[in-house]
């Protein structure tokens, strides 16, 4: 996305109520953009407005790292489980009483000290290099074995439901989540099924249909429970339905990279195959530490796989975690060429993080290729600091805006590390000189690269201008033109980007009646 002049945002941010009106949406969107420019550099004001200001979407989201640790304790203790204080761990184990250094997760949870050592130890909250964990990415990464146990299906829907709530809360439009259901099955079809080299052929007509069959069935019933459980909490669909049941929500089957080549293929072909088989689920990704042993070995390898299954079903989004390194993690070749592999062998249509874009052998041309295919960033500010180290300038951020490849910000682990959305657009706000069209802009990006279906409500996005149906519709109305209503109806994606128009005339409009930025 081309990177706008102040004067050309404020012009066609919002042009869709211009079309009928420009002089009042001039007036509104310049207001707040005035607004925002003033309080750009008070981080409270900034808060209050990006508190509330409308974002299209959450494209990296993983539901096992979004929940607090604070809940997933609380859980831990209405199970029983016990917790391993020497390892500050939560165990599959039930403790009936505590017995040394295990102890009952209830006990752990109504003693201040004890769960606060808990939560720091499941999250990056406090953390702090020591001997024992010498870095951020050695935390980050060590927090979820300690947590996973005290989750189970039993809480999978309450685990939605905390992420639908805050995305509600962060004025989110939509939800893209990695879940993995049912992925053991998938890791013990690849055991039984090894890979001779690269006979991806051969490996894939080895598996049996009415095994596939039975991963989709057990995958779909989990999903079902979740999202009904979800729903029963939510109280959805009823008249005190919570704000976390209008957040549109999808899934990413999320692979896993640190296991071998066999079991590695067979959660890409099983992925596919529910894809294909459930809308909910609009792409594939593939996750763990990047800079594992195995997963450097075999990176190349992975992206061979997706190449091939793209083969098969080319229509299978992929988003693909790729280039989650920094210098001095791996050594300097291990930053020549994930990125690129990932867009020009795997076909990705998304890219996790890419952090080290300006490491890649053939950046600018990698860098062109993207532009040219519209192969959109996934920005997650806090886990690369948090991570990797890498922040403020040092970020590719501006780098990706320069070369015009899409952006948009996302959380990744939103509970591991104790943020949320509206957190990564204040940080953009406070290291970039951003103007307020330009934030627009990055939120409709979001819902412009998501894997919803249907068409896009935009025409183009350098600068966004919508498709002629809508080109006449007042924002402001709850009419719609005819054009514009058969349009609408017939495209998911459209409606959520329809959303978030009217999002930001309702938002400019509190903006400039607030008494709090008016005295600005």
């Amino acid at each position: 996305m081309a990177r706008l002049s102040v004067a050309s945002s404020f012009l066609v941010a919002s042009s869709l109520f211009v079309a009928c009106h420009p002089a009042a949406a001039s007036s509104s969107e310049d207001r707040t953009a005035r607004i925002f420019a003033q309080l750009q550099h008070n981080h409270s004001m900034l808060e209050v407005f990006m508190h509330d200001f409308p974002k299209g979407a959450d494209l990296h989201n993983h539901l096992v790292g979004a929940i607090y640790a604070e809940n997933t304790m609380r859980w831990a203790a209405q199970d029983g489980l016990c917790v391993d204080m020497d390892h500050k761990a939560i165990k599959p184990d039930h403790c009936a009483q505590d017995r040394g250094k295990m102890r009952n997760a209830a006990t752990v949870e109504a003693d201040s000290s004890s769960e606060n050592s808990m939560v720091d130890s499941l999250s990056m909250r406090n953390f702090h290099p020591s001997q024992n964990v010498t870095s951020g990415h050695d935390q980050f990464f060590s927090t979820f074995p300690r947590f996973i146990a005290g989750m189970g299906v039993t809480h999978e829907g309450a685990m939605l439901a905390e992420a639908v709530t805050r995305a509600a809360d962060d004025h989110t439009t939509y939800l893209e989540l990695m879940i993995a259901p049912d992925i053991e099955a998938l890791i013990r079809r690849g055991l039984k099924h090894p890979l001779q080299g690269e006979d991806f052929a051969a490996v894939q007509a080895s598996y049996s249909p009415a095994e596939t069959q039975d991963f989709i069935t057990l995958a779909r019933q989990d999903t079902d429970r979740m999202e009904a459980d979800m729903r029963t909490l939510l109280r959805c669909d009823t008249p005190q339905a919570a704000p976390g049941c209008r957040v549109r929500v999808r899934y990413l089957y999320a692979t896993l990279r640190t296991f071998t080549p066999a079991a590695v293929f067979s959660q890409i072909s099983g992925a596919y195959a529910l894809v294909k088989a459930d809308p909910r689920f609009v792409g594939v990704n593939i996750v763990a530490p990047e800079d594992d042993r195995v997963a450097m070995r075999d990176y190349d390898l992975h992206m061979r796989m997706f190449h091939y299954m793209s083969g098969l079903d080319p229509q299978v989004n992929l988003s693909l975690h790729a280039g989650e390194l920094a210098e001095g993690l791996v050594p300097p070749e291990g930053l020549w060429n994930h990125i690129t592999n990932a867009v020009t062998v795997a076909g990705a249509r998304r890219i996790g993080h890419g952090v080290d874009m300006a490491y890649e052998q053939n950046a600018s041309a990698t860098l062109a290729e993207m532009a040219r295919r519209h192969v959109m960033v996934e920005i997650n500010q806090t886990s690369n600091d948090q991570i990797l180290g890498v922040r403020g300038n040092a970020h590719p951020f501006q780098l990706y805006r320069a070369a015009g490849v899409p952006v948009a910000f996302s959380t990744d682990d939103e509970g591991v590390e104790r943020i949320n959305l509206t957190h990564e657009y204040v940080r953009a706000a406070e290291t970039w000189p951003l103007t307020y069209g330009e934030f627009k802009d990055l939120s409709r990006t979001g819902l412009e690269y998501s894997f919803l279906p249907g068409n896009s409500l935009w025409a183009q996005t350098a600068p966004f201008r919508p498709v002629h149906a809508c080109s006449h519709t007042d924002m402001k109305s709850e009419q719609l033109t005819a054009s514009c209503a058969t349009f609408l109806q017939n495209s998911e994606k459209a409606q959520a980007q329809w959303a978030l128009e009217k999002n930001f005339v309702t938002f400019e409009e509190n903006v400039n009646k607030n008494t709090l930025f008016r005295k600005k």
